[in-house]
């Protein structure tokens, strides 16, 4: 019997942290690319089960649902991290809205992530809209995923906004690709138990 040596260590240390939690407690300024091609310039002053209240630069107070967050990063490092985030016009011309339903969403396994992220692969991650964020994934959490861009630049995904993840040689992480062409191999990090 074998297992991913540090995996379950990862997952009670990170799993339930959320970008909101972390944004709500630093009351930094944050980024967000919203559905509908919006982009706000926002602070997160609560973090509730299905909303988050925040207050948009120049506008004051909102509900936003969580729903329409497809990704963000601190406002500090907007300057360098926007032209960083390309688009795949084909994907963005479709108009793909966030799917409701959990089962409905495009699932990459914990299990990947985690050995992509021990091994420092360059992925590409596709979201509903278009936008291709393409780097290293530093975290990840039941809610979000951690991508370092160039730079070593934080770009958080949401999990629900996500269309495509790939890595550098096109190799598919969608769980329902993987659960089809069961295309993968061990990681070294799988270990005897002991």
């Amino acid at each position: 019997m074998r297992h991913l040596a540090g995996f379950r260590d990862y997952l009670n240390a990170a799993y339930e942290q959320s970008v909101f939690d972390r944004a709500l407690a630093a009351q930094d300024l944050w980024e967000c690319h919203l559905h509908t091609h919006r982009m706000e310039r926002l602070r997160v002053t609560a973090n509730l089960t299905h909303d988050l209240q925040v207050d948009v630069e120049g506008e004051g107070p909102e509900d936003l649902p969580k729903l329409n967050v497809k990704l963000l990063y601190p406002a500090a490092q907007a300057a360098a991290v926007a032209p960083l985030i390309k688009f795949d016009p084909r994907l963005r011309a479709q108009g793909l809205r966030p799917f409701l339903s959990p089962a409905a969403r495009h699932h990459v396994k914990n299990k990947s992530l985690f050995v992509l992220m021990k091994d420092r692969d360059v992925v590409f991650f596709t979201l509903l809209q278009g936008e291709i964020v393409r780097g290293l994934i530093s975290d990840f959490s039941r809610y979000d995923i951690t991508v370092n861009v160039k730079g070593g630049l934080p770009v958080v995904v949401l999990r629900h906004s996500i269309y495509d993840l790939r890595n550098k040689q096109g190799r598919c992480y969608l769980k329902s690709f993987q659960d089809a062409h069961r295309d993968w191999q061990k990681s070294e990090y799988f270990v005897p138990l002991h």
